[in-house]
C-alpha cells in the first residue's frame, strides 16, 4: 500500500500511510485508537471503495482497485473484523456459506455444504456438529467459525482486526497456533492487535501507525518488543504501564452478602452462589475469574438486578440496607455500572457523543421538566475535554470513533451520574496502551476522590497492577480473595479454578 490517504468530514484518518507485507509473514499493525489502523484495513479490503481515497495498493505484484468488499474476496483478500459478523439464529454451515452458497442445479446442496463444512473446522481445530447455532457457540468458538469462513473463499492474505481481544488465554493461545499453522502453510496475514505480549510472540515484522501515518516497520530479525513498539504508538516511554497511588482507604461503601441469583434461561441453575464482598471508600476492588466464571453476572445482577432471576441476599450502601430492583433505583443510590460490551450494552450506535454522555441522568438537565440544550452541550465538551475523547465536536455520532475513544464516551456517560461506587467491566478490552493509561490514571484519580471502584478483567497483570485487593470467582460462587500485594498470577489461578468457596 503506498501513499495512501483517506479523508472523512474534518478528519483526515490516513495521511500518506505505507505498508508493505511480505508473502507467508505474519504482519502486525499497532497504534493508538484512532491511528487509523482499521481504516487502513478496510481500504485494502474495499469496504472504503477505490475512488474514496488517494493512493495505490498492489497485491501479488498488479495494481488493484476494488469497487467492494466482494471484489477483494475473488483475489484472495478475506477481513474479519473485531465485531464478529455472524447470525446467531443460523447454523454454523449457514453462516459459513452464507452469501456464497454452495448449489446444485437449482438449490443448495446442504450435503455438500455438510461436508465442506467439516473440513474447514478441522482445519481450524473445531469440532462441532455444522448445525449447531452460532447462539449456542462460546466467543473463542466463533471467531474459528469466521476465519473457517474465511478459509471457505480460497483466502491468500487474512486479516484480523483484534482477534483475540474478547477471548480467554488459552483461546487466544489456540488462535495464534492456528495463525502459525497457516503460515507453516504459506498464507499470509495481517493482524491488528493491542495485546503486545502476542504481537512480539508471533509477527514477523511490525508496522507502527500513529495519527494517520506510518510511522516506523521493525522485523523480528532485528528484534520486536514491547517497549520498542509503546514507543512508536504514543511517541514516548511509558516507564511503567499502571500509574502510581497512594491509597487512603476509608469504611465500607458497598457491602452484598449472600447473594444468590438464578439463571433465567436455565432453571436450576445459579450465575452466583451466596457471593459476598465489600468494597472500601477510596479502594479498587478486583475480580478475577476465567471466561464464564460469572464476574459480569455477578455485577450486573447487582447493578439494578439488570440480569439474572435474584434469589436471596442483601446490599448495603455507606452501612445501610438498600432495595435495588431496577437500574434506576441504583443509579439513584450512587452505583454505575461501565459493561463490557461497550457497543451492545454500553452505547446506542445511532446517538452522538452529546446525547449519550448525558443518557443515564436526564434529570440533571431537566429544570422545571423540559430539556435544556445548553446544560447538555456543557456536560458534553466538559467530559470531552476531560477525558479527551478525541473528536472535533461532541455533536458527531458515536458510531464514528475509534474503540477506546467509544469506551471514554461509556465512561463519561456515567461519570456524569456523579456515582459514589463504579463497576468497571473490562473497561480497557480493545484498547491501545496509551488509552489504556489514561483510563487507568482516570479510576486511580476516583478512587483518590473516595469512590469506591470494583474493577472486572481478564488480565491478571491490569489487576494485581491496579487493585488493592482482589476477589476470585468460579462457577458463580467467590472462591477466594487476596491483598493485591501478596497475590500473583499463580495464586490467583489457582484459587479462579477450584469450585470450593473461601472459608
Amino acid at each position: 500500500m503506498r501513499q495512501i490517504t483517506k479523508e472523512f468530514p474534518g478528519v483526515k484518518a490516513l495521511d500518506r500511510v505505507d505498508l508493505t507485507v511480505r508473502a507467508g509473514e505474519i504482519h502486525a499493525i499497532c497504534g493508538e485508537n484512532g491511528a487509523g489502523k482499521s481504516t487502513l484495513m478496510k481500504v485494502l479490503s474495499g469496504v472504503y471503495p477505490h475512488g474514496t481515497y488517494t493512493g495505490e495498493i498492489v497485491f501479488e505484484g498488479e495494481a488493484v482497485e476494488f469497487k467492494d468488499l466482494k471484489a477483494s474476496e475473488r483475489a484472495g483478500i478475506v477481513i474479519i473484523h473485531q465485531e464478529l459478523a455472524l447470525i446467531p439464529e443460523l447454523s454454523v454451515m449457514e453462516n459459513i456459506f452464507l452469501g456464497n452458497e454452495v448449489t446444485g442445479r437449482l438449490l443448495i446442496n446442504w450435503d455438500e455444504a455438510r461436508v465442506r463444512t467439516l473440513e474447514l473446522l478441522a482445519r481450524v481445530g473445531l469440532e462441532i456438529d455444522p448445525r449447531t447455532p452460532i447462539k449456542n457457540l462460546g466467543v473463542g468458538q466463533q471467531q474459528l467459525v469466521e476465519i473457517a469462513k474465511a478459509l471457505s473463499k480460497d483466502v491468500r492474505l487474512l486479516i484480523l482486526d483484534e482477534p483475540t481481544s474478547a477471548l480467554n488465554e488459552d483461546d487466544s493461545a489456540n488462535l495464534l497456533d492456528l495463525l502459525r499453522g497457516f503460515k507453516g502453510k504459506g498464507m499470509t496475514s495481517i493482524m491488528i492487535s493491542h495485546k503486545l505480549n502476542e504481537i512480539e510472540a508471533v509477527a514477523d515484522a511490525v508496522t507502527i501507525i500513529r495519527d494517520g501515518r506510518t510511522i516506523e516497520r521493525l522485523d523480528a530479525a532485528g528484534g520486536i518488543d514491547e517497549d520498542r513498539i509503546i514507543r512508536g504508538m504514543v511517541g514516548r516511554s511509558l516507564e511503567a504501564r499502571y500509574p502510581a497511588r497512594d491509597a487512603s482507604i476509608g469504611e465500607v461503601l458497598l457491602e452484598v452478602d449472600g447473594w444468590t441469583v438464578e439463571d433465567p434461561n436455565i432453571p436450576g441453575r445459579m450465575l452466583a452462589s451466596g457471593s459476598s464482598f465489600t468494597v472500601r471508600r477510596g479502594e479498587i476492588v478486583g475480580f478475577a475469574g476465567v471466561m464464564g466464571a460469572g464476574r459480569t453476572e455477578l455485577a450486573r445482577s447487582v447493578f439494578g438486578r439488570s440480569f439474572g432471576l435474584y434469589r436471596s441476599g442483601r446490599v448495603r450502601i455507606g452501612g445501610q440496607e438498600v432495595h435495588l430492583p431496577t437500574v434506576e433505583s441504583a443509579i439513584k443510590h450512587g452505583l454505575a455500572y461501565v459493561p463490557e460490551d461497550r457497543k451492545t450494552h454500553g452505547l446506542n450506535l445511532l446517538d452522538s457523543i452529546r446525547d449519550t454522555i448525558v443518557s443515564a441522568d436526564l434529570s440533571r438537565i431537566t429544570p422545571r421538566f423540559l430539556l435544556d440544550e445548553n446544560l447538555e452541550y456543557q456536560a458534553a465538551e466538559r467530559y470531552r475535554q476531560s477525558l479527551r475523547i478525541k473528536t472535533p465536536d461532541v455533536n458527531r455520532g458515536v458510531a464514528t470513533l475509534s474503540g477506546g475513544n467509544q469506551q471514554k464516551v461509556v465512561l463519561g456517560k456515567w461519570m456524569f451520574t456523579e456515582p459514589e461506587m463504579l463497576i468497571l467491566d473490562e473497561p480497557t478490552r480493545g484498547i491501545d496502551v496509551g488509552a489504556k493509561y489514561e483510563i487507568y490514571t482516570l479510576i486511580n484519580k476516583l478512587a483518590d476522590d473516595g469512590k469506591g471502584v470494583l474493577l472486572i478483567s481478564s488480565e491478571l497483570p491490569e489487576l494485581l497492577g491496579m487493585c488493592d485487593r482482589i476477589y476470585t470467582v468460579c462457577e458463580g460462587r467467590i472462591t477466594g480473595e487476596l491483598p493485591a500485594a501478596q497475590a500473583d498470577q499463580e495464586s490467583l489461578m489457582r484459587l479462579m479454578t477450584t469450585t470450593s468457596s473461601r472459608a
